[in-house]
């Protein structure tokens, strides 16, 4: 059954990244640049399972890695990034100041617990990677009713 839903997750992940790439189609051929400044696409995910870890890929450039905000809460792992731009220039006769924000937010349901104390991310050339230790199920246990 782990396969299944593994598969189903990576045929979806497949189908957003392929409706991502359309909508950007049209937006570049369609769309006007003034109304898409301070837009931010969500990035592309790619989660993974091993035997003992959960994986996660993030597609998540021009950031730096304290602008990045991880949380896991039970399953559930949201990344949020807020990036504010400021700048200011000085000509003759004018001053100008301008300010820019961006801010995303994605929230991943996980397919297991993991051990939120042992999760490592790391942030290299655009790419966030997490590794999360993924918790052992519990086992049934019996449970001996006495006769008396």
């Amino acid at each position: 059954m782990a396969e299944l839903i593994i598969w189903k997750n990576q045929e979806i992940d497949r189908l957003k990244k392929d409706m991502d790439r359309l909508l950007s189609r049209f937006r570049d051929d369609f769309c006007s640049p003034l109304l898409l400044k301070g837009f931010r696409e969500e990035p592309y995910l790619e989660l993974t399972e091993t035997q003992d870890d959960l994986l996660l890929k993030a597609e998540i450039p021009d950031l730096k890695p304290k602008d990045l905000d991880i949380t896991i809460s039970d399953d559930l792992l949201t990344i949020k990034a807020e990036v504010k731009e400021e700048s200011f220039s000085e000509g003759e006769g004018f001053r100008e100041r301008t300010q820019s924000c961006s801010y995303f937010s994605r929230t991943v349901q996980l397919p297991c617990k993991v051990h939120v104390d042992e999760v490592r991310a790391s942030y290299q050339d655009g790419i966030l990677n997490i590794v999360m230790p993924k918790c052992k199920p519990e086992t049934a246990r019996e449970i001996k009713i006495k006769v008396t």
